[in-house]
């Protein structure tokens, strides 16, 4: 009955079930690769079993650390500088009063989500190259031209700086969204309490969003050790910034398709995965003891 009831509902839902079986589940099988010495040419089940050998390899390099200390401090400045901006931002944005100025707020920090990684990339090249704008501005100051994309010291900075700026205005629309579900009579009763705006945003608007910034808390600790964009991170490093760019998921493709060693770089893979998971259960666990906030 319930089927009948609802069939149109569930055709609609058909799509993206196939679209999660298809390239979500399917490829699961090939995750064995990781636990063998993969040939292309004698396949799957051709390649010989060697166990937990590219694990142990992955462990005893000398890239290790380095790789989980890269993609850890990658993620955390994104943590901590790039998840509070687009909260801060619709918090500032929800206060504007003048219709008109907050949809010219709004279109100006939501332009760049629209701009291309490979765009974003260039424009980061060429003004932060040592002839670049930036350096043209410093030098008014008699600042010495730097090469930032050169300096290793350099690269997390550039990086987490360009994400908070194609993503904070694009990132704020959930907020947004979460504020304008806050009670206006709340508002009210604390304007005659006498509460200014401040305390009406520390005290209303700050935990009338809480639960949405949880949620998007917990998954963004999913991604914790996915240490940003592969595709960015491709675009702006290079061998001279290695020590402090590279990350596990820029290492899984220069071995598996540069040099395509695929069963090191599968093994690499599954155990980033499998710490993202353990960290995302983590989170929703602390999540939901501490304001009964979670995912499940």
């Amino acid at each position: 009955m319930q089927w009948s009831r609802n069939k149109y509902i569930y055709l609609m839902l058909l799509p993206v079930v196939v679209y999660y079986v298809v390239f979500m589940y399917l490829p699961m099988y090939g995750l064995q690769i990781a636990f063998k010495d993969f040939s292309p040419a004698k396949g799957i089940w051709g390649s010989a079993w060697v166990g937990f050998d590219h694990f142990k390899s992955f462990y005893e390099s000398y890239y290790f650390w380095r790789l989980i200390r890269n993609t850890l401090l990658i993620s955390l400045y994104e943590l901590v500088f790039g998840f509070p901006a687009p909260v801060i931002l619709a918090l500032l944005l929800n206060e504007i009063r003048s219709r008109y100025f907050k949809n010219i707020v709004q279109s100006i920090t939501y332009l760049p989500h629209f701009i291309s990684v490979v765009v974003v990339s260039g424009m980061m090249i060429d003004f932060l190259s040592s002839d670049g704008i930036i350096n043209q501005l410093t030098g008014l100051f008699g600042i010495q031209p730097l090469s930032f994309l050169i300096l290793p010291e350099w690269f997390r900075s550039v990086y987490v700086s360009s994400g908070i700026w194609q993503g904070v205005g694009w990132g704020s629309i959930i907020y947004l969204a979460a504020i304008s579900g806050i009670d206006p009579s709340l508002y009210e009763a604390a304007k005659s309490d006498g509460a200014g705006r401040f305390r009406q945003i520390w005290h209303i608007t700050v935990p009338g969003i809480m639960p949405t910034i949880m949620i998007m808390l917990i998954l963004r600790f999913g991604t914790l050790m996915a240490g940003g964009s592969m595709e960015k991170i491709l675009l702006l490093y290079n061998s001279t910034t290695y020590e402090t760019a590279d990350v596990i998921s820029t290492f899984v493709y220069r071995r598996g398709l540069l040099q395509m060693d695929y069963g090191f770089s599968a093994a690499i893979g599954l155990f980033n995965n499998i710490l993202n998971f353990i960290l995302l259960v983590a989170a929703n666990k602390f999540s939901r003891k501490i304001n009964n906030t979670s995912l499940w």
